[in-house]
């Protein structure tokens, strides 16, 4: 049986850093041939025994026994996985490994969405994972995400991020709000749910209790920045789009901003220690809430009753985060890389995922299953998580465009809010306009 537990699935997990790994990558179509197909010996069939390294980051839910059935499957095959600490650290190893050629890289190594622009850009460094047995595994969306303009797979999808609201019940009916999750939704505008009627219940609420509505800008910034098919590049050209005249994100600073003027955002930023201590300090009432965030909650949050879980969200669907794994085409059992990687994203391997870690299922098959559409949380007052997630995955109509650029100019904006929330070092106009400068000297 696979472990109840839910570990925590860490913010940088979710909130990379892209300017680090960008140097590092471009180094890699010099340093690093590749062989371009990835076809090595090491079928894991036929051959003697091998072992295959799956290099992971916070926890994808692949347990001890995940990994000891396909050893079972595949007596020659033993699997270990190496796990970073962050994200940052799976990152900066995987860039710094492909620029030295791939040597000491696992035979799999995972990889969080927001690196792809870059890494799409030297398929040549991957084995390329289209396999026609697998075609519909997968939200279309999903595979759109790994593939290159040549059609090439670098990457099998795991989790995807689709978004609800967290809320603290104990607070709300404190403020005198409605506290039962369906109540919860319709305040929030249910299926029509705008982010002004996110924040017009924020301003209620705050009238009425000593708690912020929401915890920090960069997350509630992060879940609306996703829903614009193309926040900071033109997809036609690759190029940059002025963030002066960028009006779009603008409005959404401006709703940010506005709303932490009035006292909605506790100010903290995610994955800090502060944020960390404002789960047991009732900091906050609500947050954006992707799958996979339950996991950080309920590990903050522990020993504090009155979480649950709402089935909606501001604006329509939302994505944040997901993850895929990808074969390095240095590998030297690349072919039985490939096919550990397509067990370990096949419906029933991401099924356990998520039954214990919160990582929602990519594929199809799995986010219509049983066991998905009837997984509860208890944390979360007994939610059924499985069925919500699910509904609010159906309401994602597609990837937005994130291009070579995106995550340098997101990071300079996610900055300005920090100065104006975190902070508290300039005003909104103030950290606009160094984000602006900033921006256009990323060239």
């Amino acid at each position: 049986m696979l472990s109840s537990t839910r570990p925590t699935r860490r913010a940088a997990a979710r909130t990379l850093q892209a300017t680090a790994g960008a140097a590092v990558i471009v180094l890699a179509l010099t340093a690093c041939g590749g062989s371009g197909d990835g076809t090595t010996e090491g079928s894991g069939e036929d051959d003697g025994p091998i072992t295959l390294k799956v290099a992971t980051f916070n926890d994808f839910g692949y347990t001890d026994e995940m990994l000891a059935a396909y050893t079972e499957e595949h007596p020659n095959v033993t699997v270990e996985q190496v796990t970073a600490a962050t994200s940052d650290d799976a990152r900066t190893n995987l860039t710094t490994k492909l620029a030295a050629g791939g040597e000491g890289l696992a035979d799999i190594e995972a990889i969080e969405v927001d690196w792809l622009p870059e890494l799409t850009q030297y398929p040549d460094l991957f084995t390329d994972l289209a396999d026609p047995e697998l075609d519909g595994r997968w939200v279309d969306w999903k595979v759109a995400q790994a593939t290159t303009t040549d059609g090439k797979v670098i990457g099998y999808g795991t989790d995807i991020g689709p978004e609800a609201i967290c809320y603290r019940a104990d607070l709300f009916e404190a403020a005198g709000l409605p506290t039962d999750r369906e109540e919860v939704a319709e305040l929030l505008g249910g299926d029509d749910a705008t982010w002004e009627d996110y924040f017009a219940a924020g301003r209620d609420f705050v009238k009425e209790s000593d708690a912020a509505w929401y915890d920090g800008a960069a997350g509630t910034f992060q879940g609306m920045i996703n829903q614009l098919p193309a926040a900071f590049e033109d997809p036609e050209s690759g190029d940059a789009k002025d963030l002066g005249d960028n009006t779009d994100v603008k409005a959404i600073y401006d709703e940010i901003t506005g709303s932490i003027d009035d006292d909605l955002s506790a100010g903290l930023e995610q994955w800090s220690g502060d944020w960390d201590a404002g789960f047991q300090n009732d900091a906050f009432a609500t947050m954006l809430c992707p799958a996979w965030m339950t996991g950080p909650i309920e590990e903050r949050a522990g020993g504090v009753e009155g979480w649950d879980v709402a089935n909606v969200f501001p604006g329509g669907g939302g994505n944040w985060g997901g993850s895929f794994l990808t074969v390095p085409a240095s590998g030297e059992n690349a072919e039985a890389a490939k096919e550990l990687a397509a067990w370990l994203t096949a419906p029933e391997q991401q099924t356990s995922a998520f039954e214990s870690a919160g990582t929602f299922p990519s594929q199809v098959d799995a986010q219509g299953s049983e066991a998905v559409q009837s997984f509860t949380n208890p944390f979360f007052n007994d939610a059924p998580v499985g069925e919500i997630f699910a509904t609010r995955a159906q309401k994602i109509e597609g990837a937005p465009y994130k291009g070579a650029h995106y995550f340098a100019i997101r990071d300079e904006v996610t900055n300005a809010l920090n100065r104006v929330d975190v902070t508290k070092s300039q005003d909104a106009e103030e950290s606009w306009a160094e984000a602006v400068e900033k921006a256009s000297a990323l060239g």
